[in-house]
């Protein structure tokens, strides 16, 4: 297999950024005979917070759920880590190393917050659902292990809390958080976050902010993510894809982008010749 180009970047703030993590070549998406996305390459470096951006419908949604198996696109290849990655099953992406968040809340709410986020380990428990089931033995052991990295999770996050409380108790903004620390459970190399800020308040929404930077930073976690709020998305990001109508009219630095005129109309309703 071809090796995509491995070359990084310098932030400009002096941030180091690695090379080519995710490489969208040429996606196109149908639904029958509507073009959901339009012959879009981007890429994800290894380490940056990379945005999807665009106006209600400009298929930002669908985009994630290419990258995360969701969709399998009619024409184009998704590279992963270097490697063309052929049509997998979303569990099959995320043994890969990616994991996401949903645009609507996709919680179990009547478990705890903890049992939610020990959902997140799934994939990477080895014993049976016999050895689950009698618990003893490997199975025992092996469930403790993932119990202490999911309290470190509750720990970073500070829901220590709530850990013991139904999901369905807890108001919207935790919900969000909890959703956030399930994805962070399965130690992706890349994180989805679609909307993460959706219908939070302003201090909700500069705590969702603090864990994201704090998530890239602290864990070296990379970060793609959709969200309409565009002075999070100018604060957050270090590039931004901008989607319109399943065409890409703009990348690169949030600076770029904002004074990209394709963007700045698509922002303000003006019409396409």
């Amino acid at each position: 297999m071809n090796v995509v180009n491995t070359d990084g970047y310098t932030t400009a703030d002096g941030r180091k950024i690695g090379g080519v993590l995710m490489e969208m070549k040429n996606i196109t998406l149908r639904f029958g005979g509507v073009k959901a996305i339009t012959d879009i390459s981007f890429d994800i470096r290894d380490g940056e917070i990379r945005a999807i951006i665009g106006p209600n419908g400009a298929g930002k949604s669908s985009m994630l759920n290419v990258i995360s198996g969701f969709y399998v696109p009619q024409e184009g290849e998704v590279w992963f880590k270097g490697y063309k990655r052929g049509p997998m099953k979303p569990y099959q992406v995320a043994r890969l190393g990616i994991a996401r968040t949903f645009q609507n809340i996709a919680l179990f709410d009547g478990m705890s917050v903890l049992d939610n986020i020990m959902t997140g380990r799934l994939t990477m428990m080895k014993s049976g659902i016999l050895g689950q089931a009698i618990w003893w033995g490997g199975a025992q052991r092996e469930e403790t292990e993932h119990r202490e990295k999911v309290e470190k999770i509750i720990d970073f996050l500070e829901i220590q809390a709530i850990r013991k409380t139904p999901v369905g108790r807890l108001p919207y903004g935790l919900k969000k958080r909890v959703e956030l620390a399930r994805a962070l459970a399965a130690e992706p190399k890349l994180l989805l976050l679609d909307e993460p800020m959706a219908g939070m308040n302003v201090e909700e929404k500069e705590d969702m902010s603090r864990f994201i930077l704090d998530v890239n930073d602290e864990f070296g976690t990379t970060i793609a993510l959709i969200e309409h709020d565009m002075g999070v998305v100018m604060d957050l990001s270090d590039r931004v894809v901008v989607m319109d109508y399943g065409k890409k009219i703009g990348d690169g630095t949030p600076d770029e982008v904002r004074n990209n005129q394709d963007v700045i109309d698509a922002y303000l309703g003006v019409a396409h010749d």
